[in-house]
């Protein structure tokens, strides 16, 4: 029972908020995505990334190895996602990305803090750092056939990222009142990404939901057993076992969704998955979650 009532406290926040995004659409509400989503990934999850980075106190070499563990993690998932697409004949630019990136920041990461702790989500914004960074190269290629190079370049949160990093390495503090207002800047970023993830899902129309089934469940077994082999093989500790697991068996992210829309591959049928495997992690999250605790 107390296992049971720890689990429903962490995730209850999340999906309360999603919720409420979800909610706030279909009672007609105007909420506008493109600038929510903006002030969110310009602004708010830089300065979460950045202050969690420089304040944790998370060992280097234990976050080294963490980092290593997360490239591992993708570099599998990506492998074992383009046997599975081809082994079933799908479209590669349509269900590639959508397998191999989950949606670590909308979700992964406030159950990263719930669960586990300031070091959780220490890990977590490692993990965000790292699928942010791929998917902006790596996944843009995957969808679109061409490269993105110089678009990661432009993103703030590979730079809040960078520097994070290096306030870490070198153990430097921002003065003191600058840290205050980052910090309330960087809580701003976790309730507006679930409630958005809840308004996104909201407006998504579901495309072709038997290969969406089958495909999302794939993911997450594909994923959950991918990240509990790398967690073992790096030896990482309890907490960092379970953020990394955690974060690699989220559901399909809605950017997977938008970056289908902009590209032109088949984005009804990435509409189906997001919102598939958003609706199975109201399951298999906290399932997840009850294992690892």
């Amino acid at each position: 029972m107390n296992l049971s009532l720890t689990v429903l406290e962490i995730v209850a926040p999340v999906f309360i908020l999603a919720a409420t995004g979800f909610g706030w659409i279909k009672f007609g509400f105007e909420y506008r995505i493109q600038f929510v989503t903006r002030l969110a990934m310009t602004l708010a999850v830089p300065c979460l990334i950045f202050t969690a980075l420089m304040k944790t106190d998370l060992d280097k070499s234990t976050l080294s190895t963490f980092l290593m563990a997360s490239i591992a993690g993708y570099g599998v998932i990506a492998v074992v996602a383009l046997g599975l697409v081809r082994f079933a004949g799908l479209n590669q630019r349509t269900y590639l990305a959508p397998l191999i990136f989950g949606n670590t920041g909308n979700l992964g990461l406030p159950l990263s803090l719930f669960a586990f702790g300031e070091a959780g989500l220490g890990y977590g914004v490692v993990v965000l750092a790292v699928t942010s960074i791929l998917s902006f190269t790596f996944g843009i290629y995957l969808v679109a056939g061409k490269g993105a190079g110089s678009k990661v370049l432009k993103e703030p949160i590979v730079w809040a990222t960078l520097l994070g990093a290096l306030f870490l390495w070198q153990d430097w503090q921002t003065p003191r009142f600058l840290t205050n207002a980052l910090d309330l800047i960087g809580q701003m970023a976790i309730p507006m990404m679930l409630i958005t993830l809840g308004v996104a899902v909201a407006r998504l129309t579901p495309g072709k939901i038997s290969w969406a089934i089958g495909v999302s469940l794939a993911k997450l077994l594909v994923c959950i057993a991918v990240g509990w082999g790398i967690g073992l093989l790096f030896a990482l500790d309890h907490v960092a076992f379970g953020v990394l697991v955690l974060q690699l068996s989220t559901p399909v992210a809605v950017t997977a969704y938008l970056l289908a829309e902009k590209f032109e591959a088949d984005s009804e049928a990435v509409a189906g998955m997001v919102m598939v495997s958003t609706l199975m992690s109201v399951v298999s999250l906290p399932l997840l979650l009850a294992v690892l605790l």
